[in-house]
C-alpha cells in the first residue's frame, strides 16, 4: 500500500487478519486468527505511524456488533504505544466514531469511522461527509421495507451510511448484495462496501485509504512509516 506525502511512501509492515468464516453458529477460536507476538526495539516502534482496525484485530468478532469489547490491556498498550510515539496512532474502522470512542474508553485516540466518512484528526477536529436528509430517509425506508422479507438480516444505520448484516442469516447474502447494488444505482452518490458478513452502503469516494492519506498529512503521523493492522 502506498501513500503520497510529497513523495511516495510505502507501508513498512502491514498485518492482515484473514476472516473467512460466516456462520450463524461458530466458534470464536476458529473465527479469529491471532497474530504471533511481534517484538521490536523502542527505537524502531518510534518510527511508525500506527493505524489499527478494531473488529477482528483489537477485538474478537462476535455474533452481534454490540457484543464486541476491546480488552482493557489492549487499550492500555495502545495508549502506551501512542505516548511513546508522540501520538502517531489512529483507529480506522467501519464503525461510527461514537462507537469507537465508547469501545476505547477511558482513552481517546484520533479516529476514522464509517470507512472514512467521519474522521477526528490529530488535533481533535472532526470532519464528516454528510448526505442530504431526504436521501437518508428514502434509503432507510427502502431498506427496512425490503428486510421484512429477509428474516435474520439486520439493518444498522450510521447517519450517512447503512450496514446490512447477515451473520445470523448467511443464506441472504446474495439478496442483500443485490439490494445494495440497487440502492447505489438509484442513488449515485452512494457506493457499495462488502465486508465480513455485512454489505455496507456509504458515501461515494470515502474509504479507509483516503482517511489514512489524510492522517498522513498531519504531524506526527506524517513523520512515520505507516503501519496498518486490518481485517480482510
Amino acid at each position: 500500500m502506498a501513500f503520497l506525502n510529497g513523495e511516495q511512501r510505502h507501508t513498512v509492515y502491514t498485518y492482515m487478519t484473514n476472516e473467512t468464516v460466516c456462520e450463524s453458529q461458530y466458534d470464536d477460536k476458529e473465527e479469529t486468527r491471532v497474530a504471533e507476538p511481534l517484538t521490536v526495539s523502542p527505537e524502531l516502534t518510534a518510527n511508525y505511524a500506527y493505524f489499527f482496525d478494531l473488529d477482528g484485530t483489537l477485538a474478537e468478532i462476535k455474533p452481534h456488533p454490540d457484543q464486541v469489547a476491546v480488552p482493557h490491556k489492549i487499550l492500555q498498550l495502545l495508549d502506551r504505544l501512542a505516548a511513546h510515539n508522540a501520538g502517531a496512532l489512529a483507529l480506522i474502522s467501519g464503525r461510527s466514531m461514537t462507537e469507537l470512542d465508547a469501545l476505547a474508553k477511558p482513552f481517546r485516540f484520533p479516529l476514522a469511522g464509517v470507512h472514512g466518512a467521519e474522521r477526528r484528526d490529530i488535533n481533535g477536529k472532526t470532519h464528516i461527509v454528510r448526505l442530504p436528509e431526504s436521501v437518508v430517509r428514502e434509503v432507510e425506508a427502502l431498506l427496512r421495507s425490503m428486510l421484512v422479507a429477509l428474516p435474520g438480516a439486520e439493518l444498522e444505520t450510521k447517519g450517512m451510511a447503512f450496514a446490512l448484516h447477515y451473520r445470523q442469516a448467511p443464506e441472504h447474502e446474495a439478496a442483500l448484495l443485490a439490494l445494495a447494488q440497487h440502492v447505489t444505482q438509484h442513488w449515485p452518490q452512494l457506493a457499495l462496501q462488502p465486508g465480513k458478513c455485512v454489505v455496507e452502503i456509504k458515501p461515494k469516494g470515502t474509504n479507509k485509504g483516503e482517511a489514512i492519506a489524510a492522517f498522513m498529512q498531519e504531524a506526527p503521523l506524517r513523520d512515520g512509516f505507516p503501519f496498518l493492522w486490518e481485517t480482510i
